[in-house]
């Protein structure tokens, strides 16, 4: 059997272990070229229109055109965007996947820091590294813009770097110590300062950092460091954008948490999305089974995997073992590295059930889950050859189990988005309005750049909400002096005429064309005239 030893298991990699994780990329980047490109609601909603919108200078320009992502903070989604515009597509397709697919790399690291040296570690850890990317969220994201399966890649990076400097961290010098720690939280702060809902994610780096053995001066000097390097990764991708939304708005993080922040431009109100979170203590207890057996109660994106539950399970399981059951000399895992994997995965799971409880900003535990289940097992007073028989079969189960929720995806062709517009006469006095519910804003790039695009109705927005940004919005359509015309989604074209009478507006419905387009659609293009202006 070829071997997998490293002189310095802990710094070096083999040549046989880069093998292995440049075939995994190399798979991942494959495998999301075949799959073809995201047709998902977000990325039709908001990844291709936001960065296109940040770099043209449309902030206030154009009006809530993807709802309230239309102010998300677009630093993330700008390198897709420019790739896809510049080169192929299946090139742009395989450099997200090489991403996605990077996660084999931490996840490999934490797999075999945290299994003790022997003959079969150097197969399992390889082998549980794969398992852990096998997920059913994990494989249905493949190549979407959710980019939750991009930012695991830092996340799991910082666990990566506790788990494996934890002899560092326990005995080096405090220059060893606070290197480390501040190195650990700028890679998770970069990951939060490009998405908020990774957040728990940091609270579960700083719990990793404090279970990491030593004295208490080493631990709060070490979470302390942390925290100064997360704050910098948060500050150096989010500040700029929180100052220009507060600037703009009144509120950094616009719209959300209006209720505090109150911009005179939203409504006092949270715009969070709420759905999922828990509301009493046996729905939060038993939450990670009853998502186990409905996706529904967690997410919009189908999926059916059983290890986070089964993780859940096994660790409540080993926690009085590990207290009062006698530890057998030789565990199958390193109890030290153990320690800062359950404080990082329970830390962020507790913070991400009390504020979001979306199992989808979570996937970086569905990744994490069978490092976590074979940890449970590994610490329990069995014998080696018992727990590997236990772990296969939990591992059939689990593959048995799994169900990708495979996402619709269109054909890998050129341009990326194609858009085809019915002829605009006068595109230099011409005004767009879109109303509903319907994911648009991908089509804006594609329309004359000179053309502002208002939504007066939608997830965030309707005429009669009383916001000042509604009001703004219907100042700007009553002084407009030239052409107006409606983008809609046929099925909401009844939501779109009642929208437009709030707005003194009617279309013409019998003058309406089709825009056409290759990931959604088609789409109702109609010419708008003033109530006042029909004839009796």
């Amino acid at each position: 059997m070829t071997s997998f030893r490293t002189p310095d298991r802990a710094r070096w990699l083999a040549p046989q272990e880069v093998l292995f994780l440049g075939v995994v990329v190399l798979g991942w980047a494959v495998l999301v070229v075949s799959l073809g490109k995201d047709t998902s609601w977000d990325f039709r909603n908001y990844h291709w229109y936001i960065p296109y919108a940040f770099l043209n200078h449309r902030m206030g320009f154009d009006i809530a055109v993807a709802h309230q992502a239309t102010y998300y903070n677009p630093t993330l989604d700008i390198p897709f965007y420019l790739l896809a515009n510049h080169v192929p597509s299946w090139i742009a397709l395989g450099v997200m996947g090489a991403v996605q697919g990077s996660n084999i790399i931490p996840l490999y690291l934490i797999a075999r820091a945290a299994l003790r040296e022997s003959e079969d570690k150097w197969l399992l850890a390889p082998m549980l590294a794969a398992f852990c990317m096998l997920g059913g969220l994990t494989l249905g994201l493949a190549g979407t813009t959710y980019y939750d399966n991009v930012l695991s890649v830092l996340t799991l990076s910082s666990l990566a770097i506790v788990v494996t400097q934890r002899e560092r961290l326990a005995t080096g010098t405090w220059r060893e110590n606070i290197t480390v720690a501040l190195i650990g939280g700028f890679v998770v702060g970069c990951a939060v300062g490009l998405k908020l809902p990774q957040a728990p994610f940091a609270l579960g780096f700083a719990a990793a950092l404090a279970a990491v053995r030593g004295d208490w001066k080493h631990r709060v000097v070490r979470v302390l460091a942390g925290g100064v390097g997360g704050l910098v990764g948060l500050v150096l991708f989010s500040g700029y954008w929180w100052l220009v939304m507060y600037h703009v708005t009144g509120n950094p993080l616009f719209p959300y948490f209006n209720q505090y922040f109150d911009s005179p431009l939203a409504l006092a109100a949270s715009y969070r999305d709420l759905r999922f979170l828990p509301t009493t203590w046996p729905h939060r207890l038993l939450y990670p089974l009853l998502f186990t057996f409905d996706w529904r109660v967690a997410d919009d994106l189908g999926y059916s995997d059983i290890r986070v539950g089964l993780a859940y399970v096994l660790l409540l399981a080993t926690i009085p073992i590990a207290l009062f059951v006698k530890r057998k000399r030789e565990p199958l895992v390193d109890p030290s590295a153990a320690a800062p994997i359950f404080a990082f995965a329970a830390v962020a799971y507790v913070a991400w059930i009390s504020v979001f409880a979306i199992y989808r900003y979570i996937l970086a535990l569905e990744m994490l889950a069978p490092i976590l289940i074979v940890c449970a097992v590994g610490l329990w007073p069995l014998s080696r050859r018992v727990q590997l028989t236990v772990l296969g079969v939990l591992g059939v189960i689990t593959l048995a189990c799994i169900r990708p929720g495979w996402l619709e995806r269109g054909p890998v062709t050129d341009p990326y988005v194609q858009v085809k517009l019915p002829p605009i006469p006068d595109p230099d006095h011409t005004l767009v309005v879109m109303a509903g519910e319907a994911p648009m804003g991908y089509l804006v790039p594609s329309l004359p750049h000179q053309i502002p695009i208002l939504r007066i109705d939608g997830w965030m927005i309707t005429p009669q909400d009383g916001s000042r940004l509604t009001a703004s919005t219907k100042k700007r359509v009553l002084a407009f002096k030239g052409d107006i015309y409606l983008i809609a989604e046929e099925y909401e074209i009844g939501r779109a005429t009642e929208a437009l009478e709030d707005y003194g507006l009617a279309m013409r419905y019998l003058d309406c064309r089709e825009i056409t387009a290759n990931l959604g659609g088609p789409y109702k293009f109609c010419p708008v005239e003033r109530l006042t202006d029909k004839k009796p």
